[in-house]
């Protein structure tokens, strides 16, 4: 009994520890210096010339996506979606964001997810996600923008 006890105890303490790093990590909200700003111009100017070199290619050079985005390919991947109000892209946070750009989608999904969005950590720098990021944001209308904002805990 008192073996079982220490075990619990242990576990108890493993799960506060847990639950403190992530607390402290803040995923919904960069550093400042890590910030995503749709409305820092120098940021979404390079973000726009990155998108058209780096993104548009598959997401649409007016960020509309693949026809059919919504429905699963024959090998188990889906279409580039848009990245205009109309897509998803907005339903997420910030921080997944940016994890999925860097990472690609079969990487951050996990599991037997199939994605063909590639990660672009080896081509791009940090700085550089986040401004592609920001010039996606920008052409966001403002009550989009702000939903989106709400994800990032804002």
């Amino acid at each position: 009994m008192r073996a079982r006890s220490w075990h619990v105890l242990g576990a108890g303490a493993a799960v506060l520890a847990a639950l403190l790093v992530f607390t402290r990590l803040d995923f919904g909200r960069p550093a400042e210096s890590e910030a995503i700003d749709p409305n820092d111009p120098a940021q979404v100017a390079l973000g726009e010339k990155l998108y058209a070199a780096q993104c548009a290619s598959c997401h649409g050079e007016d960020l509309q996506g693949q026809l059919d985005w919504q429905s699963r390919r024959a090998d188990g991947t889906y279409p580039a979606p848009p990245h205009d109000e109309t897509g998803h892209t907005w339903h997420h946070a910030d921080a997944l964001l940016f994890d999925y750009t860097k990472r690609g989608g079969a990487v951050v999904i996990g599991g037997n997810f199939k994605s063909s969005m590639p990660g672009f950590g080896d081509h791009l720098t940090d700085d550089e996600i986040r401004a592609v990021i920001a010039f996606i944001k920008s052409t966001w209308p403002s009550q989009i923008r702000q939903r989106q904002e709400e994800r990032n805990g804002g």
